[in-house]
């Protein structure tokens, strides 16, 4: 199983780290991002929308990470990474859509215009990071978890631009209850960090 992969990406990363806490081996495949690999064939054959992560596995190709951390956790990962009823199904996808709206939006769009030189508009990000942080601080006063009482792929999909985000100059100092979040997640069995976490 082969993982189309660019280090500093934290969608990437939320690949990576899942596999590596449920044990999922996969083959890591470095691309030339800044040369414009993924653009070409046949990794644009692979994904026409041009983006990573990709996922190769067998015959089946993957694209989105949220969509991989569902494929990963469903097939490889057992009900405790992905539960069978729909209604715990339905709470952790919530979390997915976070990370791939909200929090892409704010940290995620904050750290790409300091760090990669994206032309964003980095006040609407940071507006959007501040209402995202609080939300999520308000929901980690009440829960260890971001779903079902432990560690799920929802939490794999929120923690990579939440922990990378003052490389976009949002500050987590202020939010106590995320940063107790961030120390769980590092606390887990392997676990794997990446530059910046």
């Amino acid at each position: 199983m082969k993982l189309y992969d660019l280090e500093l990406s934290g969608n990437c990363y939320k690949v990576r780290l899942f596999a590596a806490l449920a044990h999922i081996d996969l083959e890591l495949v470095a691309v030339d991002f800044l040369a414009g690999e993924h653009k070409q064939a046949p990794l644009s054959d692979l994904n026409p929308w041009m983006e990573l992560p990709i996922l190769v596995d067998g015959e089946r190709i993957l694209r989105d990470s949220q969509a991989i951390l569902v494929y990963l956790a469903g097939q490889y990962g057992g009900a405790a990474w992905w539960p069978q009823e729909a209604s715990l199904q339905a709470e952790i996808v919530q979390w997915l859509s976070t990370a791939a709206n909200e929090i892409q939006n704010g940290p995620c769009a904050a750290r790409l215009v300091d760090k990669f030189g994206y032309t964003l508009d980095k006040a609407t990000a940071l507006a959007r990071s501040s209402r995202i942080l609080g939300l999520l601080e308000n929901h980690l006063q009440r829960h260890d978890w971001l779903a079902l009482s432990r560690p799920t792929i929802a939490d794999c999909a929120v923690y990579p631009y939440v922990v990378l985000a003052p490389e976009g100059a949002v500050d987590i100092s202020p939010y106590p209850h995320i940063g107790l979040w961030i120390e769980r997640i590092k606390a887990l069995p392997g676990y794997l960090a990446m530059p910046g976490s």
